[in-house]
């Protein structure tokens, strides 16, 4: 019950308010100069009150729809696909009772409303101004709803746009801020990311597949670079246990290029094991296979016409 008691204050001003407004309906006729405009003041307050009691509304009812799923956990995939949704739906919600109230509030001015009743009845002409001039906030505010319904990404989704990679750590209506391995923030615009491609790395699920690549002599034993990798593995709790693959992906003119693959829970810990399994597989051809290191050869071949010495 706690959470509702945000709720108190606005709906107690409100309601004073509006007790208010039955009074002065009654003495306004007798009052002049500032004193008239009170009634008018009245009612702007109370609209703005209605307008906040529904803001705070809909924030508790979101905080409690929230309470039954857990982002911090290891396999968040439908909180934050939950998450999402709420948070942006919350948003569009806030924003139309904004407008909500704003045009209430100028439609309770008369002059306002004669210029509403011109407009109107020049409802074409009108239209395509009002049409050109908010093109962008619609686009916009329809941008952050098909997001909301599509979700081609949600919180803490790890993605690589702009060449940067990241985690999605703010969705707005107008915006998305993507917080950077560095933590720098990337901050795009919402019709960004329906009209430019991008990667996301946890689409389906928080587990990712790392690769490290090393690039040797020919000599190197493949085998026992298998059994090392083995072996790093099963000292580090890095890895989730599921795929650990050493494979050849390439020879080259002067090398040889072997590709490792290892599986972890999520992209953080993902990065931090392909920079482990990388330090210590170096480690071990330096100590083990020095001679397997990448080398350039040069063959030298004698002079046929080399002097035969008495």
């Amino acid at each position: 019950m706690k959470r509702y008691t945000r709720l108190i204050l606005p709906i107690i001003v409100t309601l004073t308010l509006v007790f208010l407004k039955l009074y002065l309906r009654e003495d306004a006729k007798s009052w002049d100069g500032v004193f008239s405009y009170l009634p008018h003041l009245n009612t702007i307050l109370i609209i703005t009150g209605v307008a906040w009691s529904l803001i705070i509304l809909i924030q508790i009812i979101k905080k409690t729809f929230l309470r039954a799923f857990d982002i911090s956990q290891e396999d968040n995939l439908k909180a934050r696909k939950v998450y999402t949704q709420i948070n942006i739906l919350q948003k569009v919600a806030n924003f139309i009772i904004i407008i909500f109230g704003i045009g209430v509030i100028l439609l309770s001015f008369e002059e306002i409303r004669q210029v509403g009743v011109g407009i109107f009845a020049s409802a074409g002409v009108a239209g395509i101004i009002i049409g050109f001039s908010a093109q962008k906030a619609i686009g916009t505010l329809i941008a952050g709803i098909q997001i909301a319904i599509t979700q081609p990404f949600r919180l803490e989704d790890a993605v690589v746009v702009e060449g940067e990679w990241g985690w999605i750590e703010e969705i707005n209506l107008n915006y998305i801020v993507v917080r950077i391995w560095d933590l720098r923030r990337l901050v795009l615009p919402t019709t960004y990311f329906l009209e430019k491609p991008f990667q996301n790395w946890t689409r389906t699920s928080a587990d990712l597949l790392g690769s490290v690549f090393l690039y040797t002599d020919y000599t190197i034993p493949f085998d026992a670079m298998r059994k090392e990798l083995d072996r790093i593995l099963e000292t580090t709790k890095l890895w989730d246990g599921k795929v650990k693959v050493l494979q050849v992906s390439d020879a080259k003119e002067f090398t040889v290029e072997t590709r490792i693959l290892v599986s972890a829970k999520n992209s953080p810990t993902a990065w931090d094991l392909r920079v482990y399994v990388r330090e210590k597989m170096i480690e071990f051809i330096q100590r083990e296979y020095p001679q397997s290191l990448p080398k350039t050869r040069v063959q030298l071949e004698k002079s046929q016409d080399k002097e035969t010495l008495s």
